[in-house]
């Protein structure tokens, strides 16, 4: 029996939650929320994230110095691998924190190039100041953080920030875990439909030395004719090779205990469970094809729809 080995975390990821290694498939959906407060300013961090790919990772709300949104990239990074993430980042100040400023600048651009408009209308209108302060850019807030303040908030932001990592990766794991049972569950039909084309398989050279028999048998019917029975057993021989599936189904028996093992690894596994599913379906296109039997036939459409529903989970695995 295989030991799962226990997952070795790198130096960077080990004051990350032990949540984020428990073994088995994780899902790419799920919303996590994260708070914190610095110096009375409450910081929330909300992350939604559904299938993608790869990591996408958007950043929305309040800015980051550059260094700790660099930062917060790599952490979240460290903890997800796969999904498209939405992080939106709110700071709600207090009152004394934020006022209103008149960038005057600003303020002597939008009236120069007022009055250069009224000119080439030909209007004398005066340029009333509400005017010009109402435009985009004119009146601005500035939040009056000192560097100390600005480096504190970024902290918050982090600290909120991995709590609504965390939140998340607790969502996704849970959903993970309802996927593997589901896979799991559908992995062992799999097996069991595989166990009966075995079955079958076994009768097929049987079934195409009698059908050829008969067939002879029709033709050369009221007929003088002798068969030669080397030579029929010469023809089932090369349609016994024809109809044999033996490797098709070794593969397909390598390929589910593949499976079992992916959906219980702790690293993410979401590619590698789609190519198996591939090739599963190969397998079963593979064994359709060589057989003729209406049996087998049926037995390959009961397995590519339960595959067809694995795929469709697997879909969703990180």
């Amino acid at each position: 029996m295989c030991v799962p080995r226990e997952p070795t975390i790198p130096d960077a990821m080990q004051d990350l939650p032990a949540l984020w290694y428990k073994p088995g498939v994780r899902s790419m959906t799920g919303y996590g929320r994260g708070k914190s407060e610095v110096e009375g300013s409450a910081i929330t961090v909300e992350i939604r994230s559904v299938n993608h790919r790869f990591l996408d990772l958007k950043l929305r709300g309040a800015a980051l110095d550059p260094r700790h949104e660099e930062t917060l990239r790599k952490r979240i990074g460290v903890a997800i691998t796969r999904g498209a993430l939405s992080v939106s980042i709110r700071l709600d100040r207090q009152a004394s924190q934020a006022a209103p400023h008149i960038d005057v600048d600003a303020a002597e651009r939008v009236y120069s190039d007022l009055r250069s408009l009224a000119e080439t209308l030909g209007t004398s209108t005066e340029i009333p100041v509400a005017l010009v302060v109402g435009q985009p850019g004119v009146m601005v807030t500035v939040s009056g953080e000192s560097e100390a303040q600005a480096a504190a908030t970024s902290a918050g932001i982090l600290e909120a920030a991995d709590a609504a990592v965390s939140d998340l990766v607790a969502m996704r794991t849970a959903e993970g875990a309802a996927l593997q049972t589901d896979i799991e569950s559908r992995l062992e039909t799999l097996k069991e439909l595989a166990s009966k084309l075995g079955e079958l398989a076994k009768t097929g050279p049987a079934e195409a030395q009698k059908r050829l028999e008969d067939r002879l048998g029709k033709l050369l019917k009221n007929s003088k004719v002798e068969v030669d029975e080397s030579r029929i057993a010469q023809e089932v021989a090369v349609l016994a090779d024809k109809l044999d599936v033996t490797e098709e189904l070794v593969r397909l028996s390598s390929h589910f205990e593949q499976l079992a093992l992916l959906v219980r690894d702790p690293k993410p596994v979401g590619r590698k469970l789609d190519f198996l599913v591939q090739e599963l379906g190969r397998e079963f296109n593979t064994v359709t094809s060589k057989s003729q039997s209406a049996n087998v036939a049926r037995l390959v459409v009961d397995a590519k729809a339960e595959l067809e529903k694995i795929r469709e989970q697997v879909q969703n695995v990180e």
